[in-house]
């Protein structure tokens, strides 16, 4: 057994002596800064506070952080500040931490009072922002380069080779499996004459986003250069004739220079010892910290590295609860149960501690992760964190006082009526959020299930979509996907998703539609297995529309009190979401300027799309795959 702990110290005492070496190693290299010219913010401002928390956030999460952290401080716009650093894939963490230590600092001279800014070195990059890059675009940028080629040189030969290089290294970074999407490579253009290229995407990059992210990078990058760089808010390429990133070398071919002989042979017997007690405290530390991410890792696999920061332990969410006291706890349901708690900073939150028995599997609770730490909205409720230890499942929300839409239109017992006003408020706020799922986030997000009970509302009945355990991701420039496996609520769910598992855009809307009803009538669109003959909600709104009746569809506690234009609009607008073709449903794009346009812009509907139900083989409380059929009807 001796061998083995011959190689623990062996292996301590590289790492060891490798940051003694770095350490001695040069400054980072500034490379470029691109500062916003055209919005500033005031000192002593809550965005400047958040921008000083955000860098805060930053300096404490580089150790753990494997190169990357990406996160948002502050909650509304225009005071929240989203913020991301990335090292370069082949740089060691302490010249990591030195990097961005500098671009810290230097960035708030090169760009003072500035609400955005981006500052590259050659080892790390880092930006802020109030507002969100879409990765398929090519500015801001900066492009740089080393002058014209000789013109002694085959540009031609070049050029190909130059091509070969970059395509091969785009492949194999935009198909990692890796929470790095990093790739270099070389290749010779002549026997005296190399390529050196470089490219990286930030880690929050699905692999596809990645790609169209290096291409367009690529696209830009100017003919005929001795090298050349295009540095974007996502990905970065570069490429020059001599080596400038950590070349990989086998046992075979490791050389070791007069420089590195010499470190090792001065250091001293004291510094020896050191190391030795250090690997050993390292190794038991090692092994605890294995011991509590053992179960994030069976949930995580690799991309627990990049959402190690949005990790909570189970103490610190037990003591936040109380134990998780029955007097913090604030709701309930098949998933499980939420109790609020109050962090060590300050914050409110609302852990949702997901139960054995919970239909919200390891897939769900990690894809809910993956989704939302990536989406930021003012009408997306905000993901704090996760829990995976102790066998436990949690999810760490912003806590939102007001509970969920559903209280307030269906339960009998609620407090208070909305008023009209705050349910065309509701309805806007509501269409915003997914209209950035679809069209404004990075990703395109399908909700899959969207209610009222996954509308959660705050202190000023702002509307938080949440929920997103359901939810699927598809490429920017794809329309609709395809699942056996039918996630969502029945009554909610458009009849091509519901009966063949095509889900879309057109899905999402078609949902959206059916909530604007039960918004302005306060019933529920649940049918009822009792009758054949029962006519649904969106029946019931079509009829009395066709009637030109559609007061009869108002909830009569706010009879006395709405604006008669606005309920038309919205009922001509929710008739048109739940159109049987889903060609005919407008996109929520369009339902967000329908909202704030006049009724006689709108197109006139068709009769709602209708189920084919058989009331045979279903009985009330049952489910289909995920789809919860519940027992309802209008009051």
């Amino acid at each position: 057994m001796a061998a083995p702990k011959h190689k623990h110290i062996s292996m301590c005492l590289c790492v060891m002596l490798n940051l003694f070496i770095t350490t001695t190693k040069a400054k980072p290299t500034y490379t470029t800064t691109h500062c916003t010219n055209t919005t500033t913010y005031a000192p002593n401002t809550t965005f400047h506070t958040n921008l000083n928390i955000l860098f805060y956030y930053f300096s404490n999460n580089i150790s753990q952080s494997n190169g990357y952290f990406l996160t948002i401080t502050g909650f509304s716009t225009p005071d929240a500040v989203g913020g991301l650093y990335l090292c370069r894939g082949d740089v060691t963490a302490a010249v990591c931490d030195q990097c961005l230590t500098a671009a810290v600092k230097e960035v708030r001279i090169r760009c003072p009072n500035q609400t955005e800014a981006l500052i590259w070195y050659d080892e790390c990059f880092l930006r802020f922002t109030n507002k969100y890059f879409a990765v398929n675009k090519i500015v801001p940028r900066v492009n740089l380069d080393d002058g014209n080629i000789d013109s002694s040189v085959d540009l031609e030969r070049f050029n190909r080779s130059l091509h070969g290089l970059l395509n091969d290294s785009v492949m194999e970074a935009s198909g990692s499996l890796q929470s790095k999407k990093f790739s270099t490579g070389k290749t010779a253009v002549t026997e005296s004459m190399k390529l050196y290229g470089l490219v990286q995407c930030t880690n929050d990059l699905t692999n596809s986003q990645c790609e169209r992210c290096l291409r367009n990078a690529i696209g830009t990058l100017p003919n005929g250069k001795q090298g050349a760089r295009a540095l974007l808010p996502s990905c970065n390429v570069r490429y020059q004739l001599y080596p400038f990133f950590n070349l990989p070398q086998s046992s075979g071919d490791r050389k070791f220079g007069p420089g590195t002989i010499a470190v090792v042979v001065v250091v001293p017997v004291v510094f020896l010892t050191i190391l030795f007690l250090g690997c050993y405290y390292f190794k038991r530390v090692s092994k605890k910290k294995k011991r509590l991410m053992f179960s994030s890792m069976e949930n995580f696999g690799d991309e627990i590295r990049s959402l190690e920061s949005l990790r909570f332990n189970f103490a610190t969410l037990e003591e936040a609860t109380n134990r998780f006291s029955m007097e913090n706890k604030i709701g309930c349901g098949g998933f499980g149960q939420v109790f609020k708690g109050v962090l060590k900073d300050g914050r409110q939150v609302a852990v949702k501690k997901l139960s054995k028995n919970s239909g919200q599997g390891t897939i769900e609770f990690r894809n809910e992760i993956v989704l939302i730490a990536k989406l930021q909205h003012r009408n997306l409720v905000t993901l704090y964190g996760f829990c995976s230890e102790e066998q436990e499942k949690m999810l760490v929300y912003e806590y939102v006082p007001n509970k969920s839409l559903d209280y307030f239109l269906f339960d009998p017992n609620k407090e208070r009526v909305l008023s009209w006003h705050e349910r065309y408020k509701i309805i806007g706020g509501i269409a915003r959020g997914i209209h950035y799922l679809h069209d404004q986030s990075r990703l395109k997000v399908i909700h899959r299930d969207l209610k009222p009970s996954n509308i959660l509302l705050d202190e000023m009945m702002n509307p938080k979509i949440s929920d997103f355990g359901m939810a699927k991701m598809i490429d920017i420039d794809q329309h609709q996907g395809n699942t056996k496996r039918i996630a969502g609520t029945y009554g909610y769910m458009s009849s091509e998703y519901a009966m063949h598992g095509h889900y879309s855009e057109k899905s999402d809307v078609f949902s959206f539609g059916v909530i604007i009803i039960e918004i302005i009538s306060a019933k529920r669109n649940a049918p009822s297995f009792d009758s054949p003959d029962f006519a649904d909600l969106l029946n019931y709104a079509w009829k009395n529309w066709m009637d030109e009746k559609v007061v009869e569809v108002l909830d009569f506690d706010i009879e006395n009190s709405f604006s008669y234009s606005e309920v038309v609009k919205c009922i001509q607008i929710g008739l048109l979401c739940v159109q049987q073709n889903l060609d005919d449903r407008p996109t929520m794009e369009r339902v967000v300027s329908y909202l704030s346009s006049v009724p006689s812009e709108l197109p006139l509907p068709q009769e709602p799309a209708g189920f084919t139900r058989n009331n045979n083989n279903t009985t009330a409380g049952s489910s289909i795959n995920d789809m919860t059929m519940s027992r309802f009807s209008p009051r």
